[in-house]
């Protein structure tokens, strides 16, 4: 069996700080928020694409809505498969380059109009979505465009535009968000021209139809080289990788993820990218913009929703009424509505914001990310719960006895594992919380520092004296309390005073944490999680007016429909920010920590008594792998003909 790599808490935590991106060239309007500074001016006016961008968009969207149209998601969702003439006819279109610049083959298109592409094919079927995403936000085209060389660029972007689908290779069976205990190898060979790779990747999106992959592997520490995990492109057909199988999934009925064994993989020097060593630092650049397709899902999923909740909702006839009419299910209609508002509003500010290159998007991409993936599965719940027996019921069972075939139970099913992908929504919080409070790591260093000496910490205390002497008087007063501030914005004035003062609230609340707990904040994540989440809150509120005034500005009748739903959205999400905030203070975060310990130690496992469980036996809780060359049937298939110059 492999050995498997073996690190300390400490290890780990060094490990993922020297990866993440440290410094601030650019302004950062989340980053900003949590310090307690409302920048407004950071995203508004709301930017805007060029008219030559925007009539590039409309063209390709149009086109992509007609062939959309022709497409059967039904098929997908029986069968399990996207078949290959769909996925032939998005290469014919340009879907697999859109975002890559023409002089490469690709459409050359906005981060906004590549999500809303991804907004328009998911409302077909999720798994065509994905396909799109996987291949473009974290497949080969988005790494090579931050950090390949113009020979890499040349050589492998004009393919993936033109349908050479590709896949991220990261994830192992015993490895997850901690990449610090990587176990699978890049072993340079004798002549210094190539590495050998091997090792198992679990969860291979698209990896079963890919033709390229980007691949993370461990290059030894030896004499004269660093070493460290080192970001490969790597043909997918090549001599030692075997695609093992095709994992099934609880929703995204079609996708090709699988188990990749990769033994003796022989990869040129020339297809590392960015360097050895510099692998994790280029997957995080990458998921600042590419964590931004998960959001373009959830809003699209968020307005079929709506479309799907108001039709119903005035069809179905309870007690005399429609059933819209009924408070309970108004007030879901309302959540569903208003959500999705915002939900846009917060996927197009920050596509927006990437696009002009102005700010630092980093916590704005994952922000949008959190947010957006938890609050499309609360909209999915609602019409699903509107639906009532029909959205716990298959759209195929629907059809069967005469009804509209509306697929709620397998958008519920789709939206779930959002979450989880790209970073489940616990590892988000804390990666968030970890740029939330760097002013303060960097102010205060070693007093967060557990393993500081009395001295280190008495040199961090005075310097961070003088930050906080500074820093702490501006979180007093501001803007939010003068009755007149922000009066361009009308009635959603209130709202954007509201912000300003609970940022200020929420830094203030930051700081007695770190003063309280200091090196043991970090330990404290239902704190950190509620920090986040309040900041996630304020930044949608933020988009909803920002989005609305912009509206407004083009057309007076539609400008005043989206200020009435900013202002349902504000207000329900005022409600959920009180709560937070009181839930830093008053929660059961102790009593929930000794009652985990407690069910840790096997304290309560009488209370599991009186039932069985069918998973005994069946296997280990992680897989097990052993490296060497494969013993089984490789499942790996192809969409489209190889782009490959020698084949």
């Amino acid at each position: 069996m492999v050995d498997q790599v073996k690190v300390t808490e400490k290890e780990a935590r060094a490990f993922a700080e020297e990866a993440r991106e440290t410094g601030w060239s650019k302004p950062s309007f989340a980053k900003e928020l949590y310090l307690g500074r409302f920048r407004l001016d950071l995203v508004h006016p709301h930017p805007r694409p060029t008219a030559e961008a925007d009539a590039k968009a409309a063209k390709f969207l149009e086109a992509l809505r007609a062939y959309c149209s022709t497409i059967d998601g039904r098929v997908i969702e029986r069968e399990s498969k996207i078949p290959d003439e769909y996925v032939k006819g998005l290469a014919e279109l340009g879907c697999f380059g859109i975002k890559i610049p023409e002089e490469y083959g690709g459409l050359g298109l906005t981060q906004v109009a590549y999500n809303q592409a991804l907004m328009l094919v998911g409302s077909v079927h999720s798994t065509l979505g994905v396909l799109l995403s996987a291949h473009q936000s974290i497949g080969v085209p988005e790494p090579l465009k931050l950090a390949g060389t113009p020979e890499q660029k040349a050589e492998f972007l004009p393919r993936c535009a033109a349908g050479a689908v590709s896949s991220f290779l990261l994830t192992e069976p015993d490895v997850g968000s901690d990449p610090a205990r990587l176990a699978s190898t890049a072993t340079p060979t004798e002549d210094g021209e190539a590495y050998l790779l091997n090792g198992v990747k679990l969860w291979t999106t698209n990896g079963v139809v890919s033709e390229l992959l980007v691949v993370m592997a461990r290059v030894p520490k030896s004499e004269g080289r660093k070493g460290g995990v080192t970001a490969f492109i790597v043909e997918a057909d090549s001599p030692g990788i075997t695609v093992e199988k095709r994992n099934a999934f609880m929703g995204l009925r079609g996708i090709e993820n699988g188990v990749t064994r990769l033994h003796n993989v022989r990869v040129p020097k020339a297809n590392v990218v960015g360097g050895e060593g510099k692998g994790l630092k280029i997957a995080l650049a990458t998921l600042n913009t590419g964590r931004l397709s998960i959001p373009a899902m959830c809003a699209g999923a968020g307005k079929w929703a709506m479309k799907i909740a108001r039709e119903w909702s005035s069809e179905r006839v309870q007690w005399g009424l429609p059933v819209g009419k009924h408070g309970a299910v108004a007030e879901k209609l309302s959540f569903i509505t208003a959500t999705t508002f915002a939900l846009e509003a917060v996927l197009d500010l920050s596509a927006h914001m990437s696009d002009e290159g102005r700010n630092d998007i980093r916590i704005e991409a994952a922000l949008a990310k959190l947010w957006a993936s938890e609050m499309a599965c609360q909209i999915a719940d609602e019409l699903m719960q509107i639906r009532g027996g029909r959205g716990y019921e298959t759209a195929e069972s629907l059809a069967a006895r005469g009804e509209r075939a509306v697929p709620v139970e397998q958008l519920v099913r789709d939206l779930r594992i959002n979450r989880i992908f790209e970073g489940s929504s616990e590892i988000m919080r804390l990666l968030i919380a970890r740029e939330a409070v760097d002013a303060h790591l960097s102010a205060a260093g070693a007093l967060a520092d557990p393993d500081s000496d009395t001295k280190a910490k008495a040199k961090a205390a005075a310097k961070a004296s003088g930050f906080y002497a500074k820093w702490l008087p501006q979180l007093v007063t501001g803007k939010g309390q003068v009755p007149t501030a922000f009066s361009e914005f009308g009635p959603l004035a209130s709202e954007l005073r509201y912000v300003e003062r609970s940022a200020r609230k929420l830094a203030r609340s930051t700081f007695y944490g770190m003063a309280r707990w200091q090196a043991g904040l970090e330990k404290h994540q239902g704190f950190l999680g509620r920090v986040v989440d309040i900041g996630a809150e304020l930044f949608a509120i933020s988009a909803a007016c920002v989005r609305a005034e912009m509206l407004r500005s083009d057309d007076e009748a539609q400008g005043k429909a989206a200020y009435e739903l900013a202002s349902v959205f504000c207000a329900q999400a005022r409600l959920r920010i009180e709560k937070l905030f009181d839930a830093l203070w008053d929660n059961t975060d102790a009593l929930d920590t000794k009652l985990a310990a407690d069910v840790l130690s096997g304290r309560h496992v009488w209370l599991e008594e009186g039932v069985l469980d069918p998973s005994e036996g069946t296997g280990p809780w992680i897989s097990h792998w052993e490296p060497g060359a494969s013993t089984e049937e490789n499942v790996a298939r192809r969409y489209v003909p190889s782009t490959r110059k020698d084949t």
